[in-house]
């Protein structure tokens, strides 16, 4: 009686044993290659043409859709989705913390950013711009000194026009750019500044035509990649995999048109994996 019983105590702790490991093993194999039932992705939710929540609730832009085929790639449908909102300031925390399994949200690659993350792409090539009142006579970076500047926190488009073109430039930092743009209708800023793709977005919308206008300067080159944890090789290769098939079949060319079409943006070709213009 004893050994029978120490038998089945004994069957019964490695068949638990068996399918902790099992389940582990899943839970690892399964990263970004669609074996969970939902996965969740970072946006914006406040920039038109790339990351926008509606009203109703549904999200559009470029980024919205990049994200999209890319998790279609990966194995999920769009019912499978889940939508984060991921504030420039707090997307690499976002990814750290595991709150998102990838980021789409106009995510420039720079060398500081890839010490705390892993980027795949990249998938847009965009330049920084400046977004200013219709009369505003700024034509040039220099013309900033002295002008009061503003980009979101977390964003270095700010601070690379403060360190490379105007050093006195004054800068202002918000929370998103809507109330940078709130501040530039106001009067409280003179400009606000990132990148054109952006701009462009905000300027098409309804209540900016004709008040707000780009002023077409090209102050830097912005590599878009798709975020993702530091050390995720497995999935920066599937979603490199992913963008490339993206760009084959037409997909992103459709994308682009369709979001950046009704502002006249004179968007640059998709680049190549793995290529970062300086």
């Amino acid at each position: 009686m004893k050994l029978r019983k120490f038998t089945a105590v004994t069957a019964v702790a490695l068949t638990l044993t068996l399918s902790v490991t099992a389940c582990s093993k899943k839970k690892d194999d399964n990263s970004g290659s669609g074996g969970s039932k939902k996965i969740t992705i970072g946006i914006k939710f406040d920039q038109p043409g790339l990351g926008l929540k509606e009203p109703d609730g549904s999200f559009s832009g470029f980024d919205v859709d990049v994200a999209t085929y890319i998790a279609k790639q990966l194995g999920y449908s769009t019912k499978d989705i889940e939508w984060k909102e991921t504030p420039s300031a707090d997307r690499e925390n976002a990814l750290a913390r595991g709150d998102v399994d990838y980021i789409v949200a106009s995510y420039s690659i720079t060398p500081e950013r890839e010490q705390k993350v892993d980027f795949a792409g990249p998938y847009a090539l965009v330049h920084q711009d400046l977004l200013v009142r219709k009369d505003e006579k700024i034509t040039k970076g220099t013309d900033l000194n002295g002008k009061k500047l503003c980009s979101v926190t977390g964003s270095t488009s700010a601070q690379n026009v403060k360190d490379e073109i105007a050093p006195k430039a004054q800068l202002k930092n918000y929370g998103t750019y809507s109330e940078c743009l709130d501040g530039v209708l106001s009067g409280a800023v003179d400009a606000l500044t990132t990148d054109d793709s952006i701009l462009a977005g905000y300027a098409a919308q309804d209540n900016y035509k004709g008040k707000v206008k780009l002023a077409g300067l090209k102050l830097s080159n912005e590599n878009y990649g798709v975020g993702i944890k530091k050390g995720a090789t497995k999935l920066k290769g599937q979603i490199n995999d992913a963008l490339e098939k993206m760009v084959s079949d037409g997909s992103w060319e459709k994308a682009v048109k369709a979001n950046f079409g009704p502002a006249n943006y004179k968007y640059e070709p998709a680049p190549k994996i793995g290529h970062i213009v300086k």
